[in-house]
């Protein structure tokens, strides 16, 4: 009984909606068309013309009277002129990109000038007894180096002064010169027969001081001695150290030099 009363009930509701959108329906709009607060629409067929931008004089006066431009137009290039330009992202503008070769040879140039201004010289750097030392003063100076070179060199070193008599043809003679030499009250004498230019000479001495050993040969020769005084010498190896440097470097080369004998002089360049 209740599901019939509610069937019904159903059927009859629809009928009242299904009435309703049927007869409830005016037709009307909500909005005048005609009302004044609705804007009307336009063709672009109705639309006046534009008006023209520039002006020309009658052909009566062409010849005298110059085309007349309108005020509008001139302010509308000002204004895009102050409108700053927009830029495409991750793209550069042309004076930022690249430098032009104009300025690329400009500074070239100026650049070329700044060398050309500065001056150098070359120095010989030595002598060095041994190549450590030369290595280590040629570390020292790089930095300030343009170039460099090693060179070696003989060099006669200095061992003392001989004092001695003339070598004699045999041993007999000199030993007998040597027997002399004793009678006259001459000590500290020796005969050489050791091979060279100095065997069967008697050694009156060997002298640091070149004033000692002057000493002791004039000693012999007031006791009837043809007595000679000669420097005894030793050829040594050296190296040198050529550097060519700028002249500012003067100080920085002698502060770098890691040798108690060596110095630093002016030399040819290469």
């Amino acid at each position: 009984m209740l599901l019939r009363l509610m069937f019904v009930l159903l059927i009859a509701l629809n009928i009242a909606v299904a009435a309703w959108l049927l007869l409830g329906e005016s037709g009307t709009h909500a909005v005048d068309p005609a009302d004044k607060g609705v804007p009307t629409l336009k063709l672009l067929a109705e639309l006046p013309a534009p008006a023209s931008t520039v002006t020309v004089a009658p052909p009566a006066q062409a010849s005298t009277a110059a085309p007349v431009v309108a005020a509008a137009p001139a302010v509308a290039p000002a204004a895009s002129a102050a409108k700053p330009a927009t830029r495409e992202p991750g793209k550069k503008e042309p004076a930022e990109a690249t430098a032009s070769p104009d300025l690329l040879a400009a500074a070239s140039t100026a650049s070329a000038a700044t060398s050309a201004k500065r001056s150098y010289r070359c120095l010989a750097i030595g002598p060095f007894t041994n190549q450590v030392d030369l290595r280590s003063t040629r570390t020292a100076i790089a930095p300030r180096t343009v170039r460099s070179r090693q060179r070696q060199e003989q060099t006669s070193e200095s061992h003392g002064w001989r004092v001695f008599l003339p070598a004699q043809a045999t041993r007999d003679l000199a030993l007998a010169q040597a027997r002399r030499l004793e009678a006259k009250g001459i000590k500290d004498y020796f005969v050489v027969t050791a091979t060279g230019e100095l065997q069967n000479s008697v050694a009156l001495g060997l002298f640091h001081d070149p004033a000692n050993a002057k000493k002791r040969r004039d000693e012999v020769i007031a006791a009837g001695f043809p007595a000679r005084m000669s420097e005894r010498t030793e050829v040594t190896p050296v190296w040198w150290l050529d550097v060519v440097v700028p002249d500012d470097a003067n100080a920085d080369i002698r502060r770098g030099i890691r040798s108690p004998g060596a110095t630093a002089k002016p030399t040819g360049c290469f």
